[in-house]
This record gives C-alpha cells, structure tokens and sequence, in this order.
C-alpha cells in the first residue's frame, strides 16, 4: 500500500531544478524514480494517480503549528490538526511546546510521537522548549530533547527576555546541531498591545503594539546568531524593520533566518475598520478574494486578533519583498486553534490566533504567484526544500532517488470558497471564512500513501486541465 505511481503532472522540485512533465514513481514508501514513460516500467498492481494538470512537487512542510496536545484538546487534537494540514497538502507538520503541560521534557515528547503514529497520517515533527515551562527563567534540558527526537527548539507563544539566558540556549543548541526558533517580542515595548500601534489602534481605541517590539529582538538574536555561530530562526515576522534587519544580517553570513504567514503578507491592520478600508486595504490594493458582503463599521473581529498583529500596508509590502527576494525563505502557518467562547468576547481578552492549515497555500499562490510577484517554483521552495534545510531532514522537501516518498498534488488554477465550518480543524477562528480562493491542494502523499485526496466529484473534483472536457480521475 506504500507504492504509488503518480502520472502526467508538472513536477516541480526546486532542490534539484526540475521542472517538467512527468510521472513520479514511489515504490516501499520511498521516492524510486522521477522522469517521463515511468507507466510502463512500473511494477504490476501499483496504484496510480492521474496528475495531470496539477503541479506535483515534494510533500509540503509547515514548520510553525499548535497541535494543542496535551492538555488542550477542546481546541485541536493531533488528529484534528494532521487532518487539516493534510487538506491543506501538507505531508510534515512541526508542533509547538506550549502545551500543557510544556514539551520540555523527553516523556512529553515520546507521548507526542506516540500519539501521533496512532492517530496521523501525516509526518509530525516536535519541537522542545528553550526553558523550562516556557517561564523563560532556567534552560530546558536540551540535550535530553535532542536525544528523545525533537528536531528544534522554542519557546513560541512566549519570548525569552534574558539575553544571557539566550546566549546559552543557542550555544547549547549548536553543540546538539539544533535550530532556535524565536517568537520575537520584547514585553517591555509591547506591554498590554494588542493591535499594532498606528493610525487604527488610535482610531479604534485599542491598545497599540509598536513594531519596534518585535524588531528589537530580531536585532537581538541576529547579535547572539553571529557571536555564537548558532542558528537562530525568527518565527512570523510583521514588520518592515524586521525584514531589514534580516536582510543585512544575512548579507554579512549571519546564521539567521525569518519565516512569513499569509495572513500577515494578505492583510494589513485596516481590516479592523470596516467594509471599505477591508476591500480597499491600503487606499490602492484590491485584495482578491475578499468576500462581497463585508460589515459598514468597524469590526473588532476577534479572529483579526494575532499574535504578532497585522500591522501597516508598508510592513505587508516589505514581507511581499523580502519573500521575493529571498530575504525571508520560509512560509509558516503558525495554525494556532481556539474554542469559539474564547473568541466570542471583547478584543482586549480574546486569545491571540488563527487557524491556518487549509488557506495557507492558496493565499500564498494567490498573493506571490498569480500576482505575478514570483515564479511558482520559488513559491514551493518556500514549502519544501527551505524548511527541510533549516530542520535538516535529509530526506524530505524534494523528489530525489531515495528519499521519502511523500507528495503533494497541487491545482493552482482551481477557484473555490473557503467555508471554515467545512474545515478539518476542531476550531472555526479564521478571518478567511466566505474568501474565494485559487489553488487547492489535491492529494497529500505521505511515504507512498494517500493521506488525503479531493472528493471525486462535485465542486471539490478534478484538477485545471490545459485540454477542455478532460477531467482528473
């Protein structure tokens, strides 16, 4: 059940410069062979996936996502969570620590791995805390962790505030060969914010988050990454210093990275104004997709509330740039699930977070690749092979011989309304309900096995044909 003959797509793999039609042939749950004809040299009784149409490349990778388990799982469970990443074409997922209780510990991760080989159909990576608890006061044992199987280590959701704590987790971490994910805030400059500080913030009567909160540990880390020699990655980067700041920093070799979510480089602080400043979001960009009907006063939409905030249409400009240019490598969902009654209260007391497994690919497609602002290889790059590097999976995020056999089978041109009640996830936090989107995943392909495949007929069918009347099967 591990072999899989996958036919006739645009295979795209940026790790090895490969743009073409082919088949892709994956025998015992590894990657076999990559060219055209492979239908006819392929082994009796393998299954095959007509691709034609799609775009077939290596399973994506989500590298910033909260499963919420243990310990949260009115929320999301890891089977919830693995389902809508699968519907959203992604093969490998990476959990955050800040559950309850923290991973921060080898037990706690053996009960995630456990877990999820029982209840996933998708790879699920773990990633430990830097200190214990996440309190940010004493290091977690990280060489425990490294041992137990986490593949990096963060204190996401939280912000290590103790430089020189700082400075031995990420010597700590280059001695374990692993990277450190920031969640960059300074709590001494953000305080209580919870939009970001600006025109809206004042307009609205809500406290403000300066962007300088987060760029004063981009700064920081980007010191301690060059001092120590370790590799520091800035988790959901917002605003346009922060992607100065990475852009000299790795113009100078610094071992630093950044990572982009969609919904900070599609929406911008406006949405919480109302209609108008919603569709019309910086005075002269039409957002696509943006639903028809829209409310004629301000929102103060919980589901807008993220951490960190949508911030000013020059920040959004400045990610679009940087992930044009290479400065920022990663795309990220930072899928963060919450109950509806959490969400159902005043915006100062609302959880920060959104869902974001199912709209994360098609908003990238939409804004980076049918703008036309990059090609779609680079595109998947930042899914694929970008992350796999960071991580170092060897054998995940491109299509050579021998490495895992997972896929995903992408129709970029498909055009379809997302209906969050329709989603996998446990929870319904999306401010994207009701957006016509373009591009969809078709299948999910996870050591040669379908873990999730588009319904066969209906709306949800078929793949954008370049003949008409031919349809996917």
């Amino acid at each position: 059940m591990n072999s899989l003959l996958v036919t006739g797509g645009r295979v795209l793999d940026p790790a090895n410069r490969l743009d073409a039609v082919a088949d892709v042939l994956i025998l015992d749950g590894k990657i076999s062979a990559v060219g055209p004809g492979l239908a006819t040299r392929a082994p009796a009784g393998v299954r095959r996936l007509d691709a034609a149409g799609c775009v077939v490349c290596a399973g994506l990778i989500d590298l910033h996502a909260h499963l919420r388990q243990p310990g949260q799982s009115a929320k999301e469970t890891i089977a919830t969570g693995t389902a809508a990443a699968a519907r959203g074409g992604f093969a490998s997922v990476v959990c955050m620590p800040n559950t309850s209780p923290p991973i921060d510990n080898a037990g706690t991760v053996a009960l995630i791995h456990e877990r999820a080989a029982r209840e996933s159909r998708i790879n699920v990576f773990v990633a430990g805390a830097i200190t214990r608890n996440i309190a940010g006061e004493e290091l977690a044992p990280i060489g425990s962790l490294k041992s137990a199987g986490v593949i990096a280590i963060t204190d996401d959701g939280h912000c290590v505030q103790n430089n020189e704590l700082m400075r031995r987790a990420l010597e700590y971490a280059r001695m374990f060969d692993l990277p450190v994910m920031d969640h960059c805030q300074d709590y001494s400059i953000v305080t209580d914010g919870v939009v970001h500080e600006g025109y809206w913030s004042a307009v609205l009567g809500l406290r403000g988050w300066p962007a300088s909160g987060e760029e004063m540990i981009v700064a920081r880390n980007i010191l301690l990454a060059e001092l120590t020699g370790a590799r520091v990655h800035c988790q959901h980067l917002s605003s346009a210093g922060s992607v100065r700041l990475l852009r000299e920093a790795k113009k100078r070799g610094v071992p630093v990275s950044g990572e982009a979510c969609p919904h900070h480089f599609t929406l911008t602080d406006t949405v919480l104004a109302g209609s108008e400043k919603f569709w019309e979001s910086d005075g002269r960009d039409l957002l696509p997709g943006a639903p028809e009907e829209r409310p004629r006063w301000p929102s103060y939409d919980t589901n807008f509330k993220m951490n960190p905030p949508l911030r000013a249409a020059e920040d959004r400009e400045a990610l679009l740039e940087g992930l044009a240019d290479g400065t920022i490598e990663i795309i990220g969902s930072d899928h963060a699930p919450h109950c509806d009654y959490e969400k159902e209260v005043e915006f100062d007391y609302a959880p920060f977070g959104i869902i974001g497994f199912e709209t994360e690919l098609p908003l990238s497609l939409m804004r980076l690749y049918h703008s036309t602002l990059m090609p779609l290889s680079d595109v998947i790059a930042k899914f694929t092979v970008a992350p796999a590097r960071l991580l170092r999976l060897r054998d995940k995020g491109h299509l050579s011989a021998g490495a895992d056999g997972d896929v995903t089978v992408i129709d970029t041109e498909r055009e379809w309304t997302y209906d969050v009640k329709e989603s996998a996830s446990k929870s319904r936090n999306s401010p994207f309900d009701g957006w016509r989107l373009k591009g969809k995943a078709r299948a999910t392909i996870v050591g040669g096995e379908i873990a999730w495949e588009d319904s066969a007929d209906g709306e949800n069918s078929g793949c954008a044909l370049p003949e008409a009347g031919a349809r996917c099967v």
